[in-house]
């Protein structure tokens, strides 16, 4: 199964980003040394997925490379997540970009099925020496890389407001069924429990994955990952029904149903930790702190927390995490120079240092990070008993990953009319025979 082999492997690459610590190689070479030596001179088209704080972090991090090598132009085009049409569509015209960031395996599968991909085997001693395989052999075709995980993502947390907390005399909750507990007295004190930004689909899909991998187990995640159980099996109406405990109460959410259809990601944000929020909670990855920070006065651990995603069932600690992974369309002596650059763990701690971030980078220090909170979550991945590469990510991206259509699209609409799991599961598994695996 390819998304069990590149689930384990991940495990291996992110478990050792708890007891990553720079300085310590006895040669003192991370990997930035005589690649980045040389003065190159030229023009580098990234795009990314990156927007708002998140887009000005990576520009932080190029400002680095700037000063390596000052010669070289990057342009970066913030796609956001239109990327993985807008991406097809310059590929299919003949124009992509020298580098991109795909933040699905099935992306990048995708892209080397048509050959378009540049082989990475250039900075495959940079690579090679900063990440353990599994951040790069999800990537490796024939043996030869093609790409790396650049930015790792904890989708299991849940971002609380603490005073909003305090104010209705409740604690983070440690199982669904004190969760929902939790919801209702916060609706109760006067807050609204959820702020959801579900313009597109994919914080739908992070919630319905924690349920899932929680309430059917590690072994039918990899089963519903791999299409070897149909959408429409009993389980993910299961998982769906769960779900609708969320989504379903209606009154608990931040602008109703209309309201978060209308939401984007970072407003959602802002709703539940703005100076007069709407909302306590938000149920997103570790990405959220830097969002929080960005667009709010608010200060960590004082102001706002994190708690894991909540047991569903008895189920054990597992985490549901997500990735971006540098890919090369176009080899050019700028392109391999900015690569090289962004293997290193100099990179890395840019960002990190900034918050919002976690890598798969062996060698980063993790002492960079700014506050508490960021050094937690950043770490918690390499804790987790269990551990689950977002499973719409797995997915050919017409599926799993794409604006308007396959499972972000049937979620907007499951969120639309919770009530009806049946026909939401339905569907799915239509569009799973329509645009999923072997489709």
């Amino acid at each position: 199964m390819r998304s069990a082999k590149v689930l384990a492997l991940l495990i291996a690459a992110l478990a050792l980003l708890a007891a990553g610590c720079g300085g310590d190689d006895d040669d003192g070479d991370n990997g930035d040394g005589a690649a980045q030596e040389e003065e190159i001179s030229g023009n580098v088209s990234i795009m990314g997925v990156w927007t708002g704080e998140e887009a000005a972090s990576f520009e932080a991090v190029l400002d680095g490379f700037a000063e390596q090598q000052p010669d070289v132009t990057v342009n970066y085009n913030p796609v956001g997540d239109e990327i993985p049409t807008v991406l097809a569509t310059r590929v299919e015209g003949g124009n992509p970009p020298d580098v991109a960031t795909a933040p699905q395996p099935g992306l990048v599968s995708d892209f080397h099925d048509q050959g378009v991909l540049q082989s990475l085997d250039f900075a495959a001693e940079e690579i090679e020496s900063n990440f353990t395989e599994g951040a790069y052999d999800f990537a490796t075709f024939d043996g030869e890389i093609f790409g790396f995980l650049f930015k790792a993502a904890n989708k299991s947390t849940v971002w609380y407001n603490v005073a909003l907390f305090e104010q209705a005399g409740v604690e983070p909750p440690e199982t669904f069924e004190d969760f929902l507990e939790v919801a209702q007295t916060l609706r109760a004190s006067g807050t609204q429990a959820y702020s959801i930004g579900a313009d597109v689909g994919w914080p739908l899909t992070d919630i319905f994955e924690n349920i899932y991998l929680r309430q059917a187990g590690p072994e039918m995640y990899d089963q519903l990952a791999d299409g070897e159980i149909p959408w429409d099996d009993q389980s993910v109406k299961d998982a769906l029904e769960t779900m609708a405990e969320i989504v379903g109460d209606t009154d608990n959410l931040v602008g109703g149903t209309s309201g978060a259809v209308q939401t984007d990601f970072p407003t959602s944000v802002q709703n539940a930790f703005k100076e007069d929020p709407d909302a306590a909670m938000v149920l997103e990855g570790d990405f959220v702190g830097g969002e929080i920070l960005a667009s709010t006065p608010s200060q960590p651990v004082e102001d706002f927390d994190v708690f894991d995603f909540p047991s569903v069932e008895g189920s054990e600690p597992m985490v549901v995490g997500g990735g971006d992974t540098m890919i090369m369309f176009n080899d050019t002596p700028a392109a391999q120079a900015l690569i090289r650059y962004l293997a290193t763990p100099e990179a890395a701690e840019i960002w990190a240092e900034r918050g919002g971030f976690s890598s798969a980078n062996r060698n980063i220090d993790t002492g960079v990070f700014p506050d508490e909170i960021s050094e937690r979550t950043a770490t918690a991945l390499a804790e987790a008993e269990v551990f689950r590469f977002d499973l719409s990510d797995l997915q050919p991206a017409a599926f799993g990953a794409t604006v308007g259509q396959g499972l972000w699209q049937e979620f907007i609409e499951f969120l639309r009319n919770p009530d009806d799991v049946d026909g939401a599961a339905e569907r799915m598994q239509q569009e799973a025979e329509r645009r999923g695996p072997g489709s």
